[in-house]
């Protein structure tokens, strides 16, 4: 906990707001395929396996700084409530705000070691590495599902609190579900090509869904630094 101005305390919660989102450029990694496809060409294949590994990498810290940042936020704006008479109104808010942190822990739990999996990506010669793409596609459609869940019961809350978000969240910004049969059958019939098409789908839906996370990081902050100074 650190002072604020006027040596007024800063709650803890809001502290682990901001440490959270000073984290986004360490753990929001963001692919530029065409760059990824010249330093494939250039080993000759060898940096593929490396995107393997920061793709898992990504995925895996990206989703334990997004849980720590969502429960912070749920732990700031529950104070909140306590404090300005709202937090029997926002009880069942809150109630499913704390199921979907609990579904999110469960799935950080999972087996989604980086290292491990560029190891048995190298072994099998790029074969787990489909197991990983497919696994992939699934953790994000999870995670954003259950954050989504999380971000509109935390919107509702603030906007009780008198401090609405500035952007209004997108009900259709789900990720689709790969064919997983289809892009590998894909990727064994054109020798491997596919894999780089694919990839670039698993590049692009991660870089779309942190500017998504950004915006409204951004402005659950700004509605944290109101209702301090308020």
């Amino acid at each position: 906990m650190q002072p604020s101005q006027g040596d007024v305390p800063v709650p803890e919660s809001a502290e682990r707001i901001r440490l959270a989102v000073q984290l986004r450029s360490r753990t929001d990694y963001r692919f530029d395929f065409w760059t990824a496809l010249g330093w494939t060409a250039v080993t000759l294949g060898l940096y593929a396996f490396y995107i393997l590994y920061r793709l898992v990498r990504r995925s895996r810290d990206h989703n334990l700084r997004r849980l720590e940042f969502l429960d912070a936020a749920a732990t700031f704006a529950w104070e909140e409530a306590q404090l300005r008479g709202a937090a029997e109104e926002l009880r069942p808010y809150f109630e499913r705000i704390g199921a979907g942190l609990e579904s999110m822990r469960r799935a950080c739990r999972e087996f989604r070691d980086p290292v491990i999996w560029l190891l048995l990506s190298l072994v099998s010669f790029g074969l787990t590495g489909m197991v990983a793409a497919v696994l992939l596609n699934r953790d994000l459609i999870d995670h954003d599902r259950s954050e989504a869940s999380i971000e509109a019961d935390l919107a509702f809350a603030f906007a009780r609190l008198d401090h609405p978000l500035g952007t209004p969240l997108d009900p259709d910004r789900s990720v689709g579900r790969h064919n997983a049969a289809g892009r590998i059958t894909a990727t064994l019939l054109s020798l491997g090509i596919y894999a780089f098409w694919w990839g670039r789908d698993l590049m692009v839906e991660g870089n779309d869904h942190f500017t998504i996370n950004r915006v409204y990081e951004d402005d659950v902050s700004a509605a944290v630094q109101d209702l301090l100074a308020s």
